[in-house]
């Protein structure tokens, strides 16, 4: 992989969006590491849930408005949202992005890491007939092509993470509309950000062909290093349908930020948004030079 090219006159403009927030069970979160350990980097409930982030890259050029990932969406129901502690506004996108200035009709571009109900449930709302429409109606829709047809036929153990009857009409609804654009292979562009390009790499050990989008600051760890206590290699998730495999991507990764001088952006930690990659002298992978969340919907970094 070669290394990024720095733009120092860049005009593009990045913001954090956090349109909600919710809970995961803690020992699924960190897999085969203790709870001694992780309970002091984040503190269990009484149900021995944690609580996360659920945070989107917004980027702006100047002819395009481009989301990465969409959150939860806030039309599952009360048992839906208890069982996961979901917490946020009503039509949590809209709000964040008008907190900015921004509507769901300016977006140009969503791109979807991976097709897992807390990164895509998002993408629509409900209808005053109680149907699921597209949220972002002017937008073209960016998926790997792979990753969507993994998810059509999941393992037994990850199939409940793909919400398919839900994403899959809006899916249609975007190719119908001629704004479906899939790709293929371990990286690529995505498209030109004025100066510099948006590309992707992908990991494969959470799930396959999870798609991760970088330019020349910033890439998107989305479940990959889903908080920055997960830059420690053995720090796996439980939910990870091959963990060995997410150690040697987490080090492919871990280096190539280091390499390209990138800030990491952390999709769940609910303290830091971001941060860069560093090493101890034993080698170890450290979160370095912190960025720590701001409590508001959105602003910009």
């Amino acid at each position: 992989m070669q290394s990024v090219k720095k733009d120092n006159n860049s005009t593009i403009q990045h913001f954090i969006l956090q349109p909600a927030r919710f809970r995961l069970d803690g020992g699924a979160m960190f897999g085969i590491i203790p709870k001694p350990l992780w309970n002091k980097k984040m503190p269990a409930d009484e149900l021995n849930r944690i609580d996360l982030a659920l945070r989107l890259w917004l980027i702006k050029t100047s002819d395009r408005l481009i989301l990465v990932d969409t959150g939860i969406g806030d039309y599952h129901g009360d048992q839906f949202d208890d069982r996961f502690d979901v917490r946020g506004d009503k039509s949590p996108l809209e709000k964040s992005l008008e907190d900015i200035g921004f509507n769901c009709d300016d977006l140009t571009d969503l791109v979807i890491s991976h097709l897992h109900f807390d990164h895509v449930g998002g993408i629509c709302k409900k209808d005053k007939n109680e149907q699921l429409v597209p949220l972002f109606k002017n937008a073209r829709l960016h998926i790997h092509e792979d990753h969507l047809a993994y998810s059509q036929s999941p393992t037994m153990r990850d199939a409940g993470s793909f919400h398919v009857k839900t994403f899959m009409p809006i899916v249609d609804w975007y190719k119908e509309n001629n704004l479906l654009h899939l790709y293929k292979g371990e990286e690529g562009e995505l498209f030109d950000l004025d100066s510099e390009k948006l590309k992707f790499k992908c990991s494969h050990g959470h799930t396959p062909w999870l798609m991760h989008p970088y330019n020349d600051e910033y890439i998107y760890m989305a479940d990959l290093i889903p908080t920055s206590n997960h830059v420690n290699i053995p720090w796996v998730m439980g939910y990870d349908i091959a963990p060995g495999e997410t150690t040697r991507n987490k080090v492919d990764f871990l280096d190539f930020t280091i390499s390209n001088d990138l800030k990491a952006i952390y999709e769940h930690d609910p303290k830091v948004w971001g941060s860069k990659i560093s090493k101890d002298d034993k080698g170890r992978y450290l979160a370095s030079d912190l960025s720590e969340s701001i409590a508001k919907n959105a602003y910009q970094v």
